[in-house]
């Protein structure tokens, strides 16, 4: 189960629907082994991921002049913080399709922000916390350091097509090996409201991914997406 940190901003309503773009295999990977994969936060495509804007670096910069260690703890914390991603919007995104799916072939999982709070079972080695990334422009604009999650709830505002909610955590204090990240135990049925197909798949796929869900004894609902629908003329 998650945990509340009062710095860590979210929608208030609980049924504000979020979305996970992926392939056959890492969506056959959370069903069959009810584990929800978290990436490394250093292994993120984009480069200032758990970085600090300008204006916090340069305060950082002072802090450690007689205290080198600080600066190095900054760098290093990204090896230890685990992210899994989420999309914020009310209606599946094509944009989101092109850019996580390839070659016709893919899912969404439809969410909700309560079902995702719901569908984290507690870990006992350490916390798992739910926020909404903020959107910055870091030549400008102050990332707060007071809280060793908030480079990790910041982004530049390039990205700011993502909407993105992230479920994260830090596993600076405890013993546990991070190669490309971390697989934690979910309710797999708490956490997937429903299933979208790519838009643009051919039928079979759809039958095999129907024919593999019930295999696996889910009874989730699954769609095509409707964005590749009849044209009505």
């Amino acid at each position: 189960m998650y945990k509340k940190n009062d710095n860590i901003k979210l929608p208030e309503d609980p049924d504000t629907i979020v979305w996970k773009y992926l392939d056959l295999s890492k969506f056959l990977d959370l069903l069959m082994s009810r584990k929800l994969f978290m990436s490394r936060s250093d292994k993120f495509e984009d480069q200032y991921e758990g970085t600090f804007s300008e204006p916090t670096y340069e305060e950082i910069k002072k802090l450690s002049e007689n205290n080198p260690e600080f600066l190095q703890y900054y760098k290093s914390h990204r090896e230890k913080v685990v992210v899994s991603s989420w999309h914020i919007n009310e209606y599946e995104s094509f944009a989101m399709w092109q850019i996580f799916t390839q070659n016709n072939e893919g899912l969404a999982i439809q969410s909700t922000i309560g079902r995702l709070q719901k569908a984290l079972k507690p870990e006992i080695n350490f916390s798992q916390f739910i926020g909404e990334v903020n959107y910055i422009d870091y030549k400008k604009e102050y990332i707060p350091f007071d809280d060793m999650f908030f480079p990790f709830m910041f982004k530049r505002k390039s990205f700011q097509y993502e909407r993105e909610v992230r479920i994260i955590s830090d596993l600076t204090e405890n013993n546990i090996k991070i190669n490309d990240g971390l697989k934690i135990d979910v309710d797999v049925n708490q956490l997937i409201e429903k299933i979208y197909i790519h838009p643009k798949s051919e039928n079979w796929y759809k039958k095999l991914v129907i024919e593999l869900v019930s295999k696996l004894d889910y009874t989730i609902e699954i769609e095509k997406s409707d964005l590749e629908s009849d044209i009505l003329i």
